[in-house]
Parts: structure tokens; C-alpha cells; sequence
């Protein structure tokens, strides 16, 4: 029979990479985690991680369990719900800002849909600005966005500084009026990136704009111009432009923003996974 406690730590250090990070997601020691990956294996008699250069991977036989152990985790979820005395039931609507969901959302959110099956969570994706226009027509309960300095709504989740990126930083420094690949307005990091480059008189044009992080990452690696982005979110494949090349930009902060008159036991329920999990991770 398998361990549940095995298969835990198995689909965490699939999501984080890394023993260390999930052991620290786990509240478990770093060797806790390496024992509980040794005796799985064992069990199954199949080598189900390896090192690569830069992170923990699955193997074939890890890439056929992965779903198996992620629906025993589920089911196990289930029922330690059904006989919780106060099990969390309902529907939440979560906004998250476009960059967050490419890099770590899904390692936020995974454990909170398998702890709490009876709680609806409705995902939408956009900009932090359209994030909090949508939250105050009352379309969305809690939001999780970038804020700008200064600013006081939510509470803040962590702070993050901006960087000038670029797949060839020396060609676009000197193809003429700096070519700006961006998020459409209301977008944070275009406003800041904008009065950055105004303050210091650097003339710009836009070459790309899309809604996507995914679109603005492939206009970038194709060398067409340059992306600001948060500097843990940078994609891979372009380069950080260097200090002094381009106007210095302020941070952004993340921020956890609820709607007055949403169900607060959810709300504060999943804003404390998020700022757990997420604090983490910055902290490993």
C-alpha cells in the first residue's frame, strides 16, 4: 500500500523543483522529504526523480504517477473534509495578476483545492488594474496583484524589484528610440516603466503590446524589444539589462486584496495559504 505521507512529498518536490523548497513547503526537514522519495521508490522498485543542472525532474515512471498520487491526495482530501466538523464550504472568486499565474500560482493554490474540496474557487486572469475595477463592481472577492508604492489598499504579500530585459540588451540599447514591448494600459509595470524612461528623457516607442505574458515573452525572445517584468518572473531566454544602461525602476509590491461582503472564513482562509506558501518560497 502506498504512504500517503510519501506521495505528499513526491508532489511537492515536483511542483518546487527542489527537496529543500519543498520541504520547506511541507514543514518537514530537508532529509524527512529524501526518506520519504527513497522509500517510495523502493516500494515501487522505479526511479521516479533525477538532478538536472539546475533542478529536481521526474522520470518517466515519476511523469506516470504524478496524476495517480495528485487523485489519492485528492480523495484523501475529500474525506477528512466530510467528517471535519467545520469544513469550509462555498464559492470564492480569485483574481490574479497575469505574471503570478505563470510562475507560482499553481503551487500556491494546488494544496488549498485538495484541503478544501467543497470550496468553489473561480479563477480569473488579467491585469492588476482591470483586477480591481472588476472588485469594485463586485465581480471579484479577492485579488492578488501588484500594487505601486505608496499605495494602500491590501496587504502586502512581498516586494519585488523591476528590471529592463531584453534577448539581445546591447542591439536594442542602440536600435534608436528604445523599442518597449508592454502590457496594455491599465498595466502597473507600463506605467512605471513610461515615467521612468519620461523622467530621464529616453525616447521610446511601442513595438508590441498584448494582455498576455505569454505573447509579450515570445515578442521578446524573438528580440523584437524590451519587457519589464518583475525580477523573479523574468522569463527564461532574456537577459537583465545591466545597471545604468536604462532608468532605474521603482519596486511593485504583491498584495492581498479582499471585497468587503465576501465570505471572510474563505477569504481568510486561502489569503493565509497564499501568504504562507508564498513567503516561503521567497525565503528559502
Amino acid at each position: 500500500m502506498l504512504d500517503l505521507s510519501q506521495l505528499r512529498s513526491f508532489v511537492a518536490v515536483e511542483q518546487m523543483g527542489s527537496f529543500t523548497l519543498a520541504a520547506e513547503r511541507l514543514g518537514l526537514g530537508q532529509s524527512t522529504v529524501s526518506q520519504h522519495i527513497q522509500r517510495l521508490e523502493a516500494t515501487l522498485g522505479r526511479k521516479l526523480l533525477a538532478r538536472d543542472t539546475h533542478k529536481v525532474v521526474l522520470t518517466g515512471d515519476g511523469e506516470a504517477l504524478l496524476s495517480h498520487a495528485r487523485a489519492m491526495l485528492s480523495i484523501e482530501g475529500q474525506v477528512q473534509s466530510l467528517f471535519k466538523s467545520h469544513s469550509l464550504r462555498g464559492s470564492l472568486r480569485l483574481g490574479v495578476s497575469e505574471d503570478f499565474v505563470t510562475s507560482q500560482l499553481p503551487a500556491v493554490l494546488e494544496d488549498f483545492v485538495r484541503s478544501h474540496p467543497s470550496v468553489d474557487l473561480e479563477l480569473t486572469v488579467a491585469l492588476s488594474g482591470v483586477l480591481y475595477e472588476m472588485q469594485d463592481n463586485g465581480e471579484i472577492d479577492l485579488v492578488l496583484a501588484k500594487r505601486r508604492l505608496g499605495d494602500a489598499r491590501g496587504k502586502l504579500v512581498y516586494r519585488e524589484p523591476l528590471v529592463w530585459l531584453a534577448r539581445d540588451p546591447e542591439r536594442v540599447l542602440t536600435s534608436g528610440p528604445l523599442p518597449l514591448i508592454a502590457f496594455p494600459p491599465p498595466s502597473v509595470t507600463r506605467v512605471i516603466a513610461l515615467e521612468a524612461l519620461a523622467r530621464n528623457g529616453v525616447a521610446w516607442r511601442i513595438v508590441c503590446t498584448c494582455g498576455s505574458l505569454s505573447g509579450l515573452t515570445a515578442a521578446a525572445r524573438a528580440g523584437m524589444g524590451v519587457l519589464v517584468q518583475p525580477r523573479s518572473m523574468a522569463p527564461s531566454g532574456l537577459k537583465e539589462i545591466a545597471a545604468g544602461k536604462l532608468p532605474v525602476l521603482e519596486d511593485v509590491e504583491f498584495v492581498l486584496v479582499p471585497r468587503k461582503g465576501a465570505d471572510q472564513a474563505l477569504v481568510a482562509a486561502l489569503s493565509d495559504d497564499i501568504l504562507q506558501k508564498v513567503r516561503g518560497l521567497k525565503s528559502a
